[in-house]
């Protein structure tokens, strides 16, 4: 279910909301493509790659500044009420998981340089290659869910969000039982391991913003609801 944004008599009102909603999208592009380039990095060792995702953060922290302020500005000014308050909140939420979704980049990114300088780990890097896809994939997904506002999409990625908690472990596992055997790799694969665990974590943070859009849609906080709750309420008429 797609829901679109009410119209207002005030056409400036309008403006205002579908201009948050713009620079939102605006910045879920600039994290997905650190997420991308970060992945990138750890998979040629690309240190010079790596120190450009570094130095980006900063303006993924400047966009999620100058959207809160917009927020704030929006919720002084205009005292939204209900569907208008919860896009207002959605978008606050949105965007401080964004910005933990390009602090995570960034820690993927530190721990390729820092790979970078040490003998070529070759075990388990197909397989974070193969997490790190899924992980962009879903963060694509949840910002079309988001631009859309569609509670379905939505659902789909709280959905992909097993399927990655699922390989992370798997990968955890397999890389726990290999500095076992190899101890000598134990410092390389324990810089994988954090690379790992951030792609982890972005996963959490897209999922995160499928239950913003859930929210925003339905009226509902889901969050902490079980993945049965949550089809419940997507579904409900």
């Amino acid at each position: 279910m797609t829901t679109e944004y009410k119209s207002h008599i005030s056409s400036q009102f309008n403006a205002e909301l579908e201009d948050v909603r713009q620079r939102v999208l605006a910045m879920g592009g600039l994290v997905e493509q650190q997420l991308v380039d970060a992945t990138r990095a750890l998979m040629e060792l690309d240190a010079d790659l790596s120190d450009q995702v570094i130095n980006n953060d900063d303006k993924v922290d400047q966009l999620e500044i100058m959207i809160d302020e917009e927020c704030s500005r929006i919720l002084a000014r205009r005292q939204p009420t209900a569907s208008d308050l919860r896009l207002v909140y959605a978008v606050i939420k949105t965007i401080t998981d964004l910005e933990r979704i390009g602090d995570e980049a960034q820690k993927v990114a530190m721990m390729a340089r820092e790979l970078a300088s040490q003998e070529r780990l070759r075990e388990h890097m197909m397989e974070t290659q193969h997490l790190s896809r899924q992980v962009s994939q879903m963060v694509r997904d949840a910002l079309d869910a988001f631009a859309r506002m569609d509670a379905e999409s939505a659902l789909a990625v709280v959905r992909e969000d097993v399927v990655i908690d699922r390989e992370y472990e798997s990968l955890m596992r397999q890389c726990i039982t290999y500095m076992m055997e190899e101890p000598r790799t134990i410092r390389r694969v324990m810089d994988l391991i954090w690379c790992v665990r951030a792609l982890e974590r972005i996963g959490d943070h897209a999922k995160n913003i499928a239950e913003y859009v859930i929210y925003f849609v339905k009226g509902k906080d889901v969050r902490h609801s079980t993945l049965e709750e949550k089809e419940r309420e997507v579904h409900r008429q």
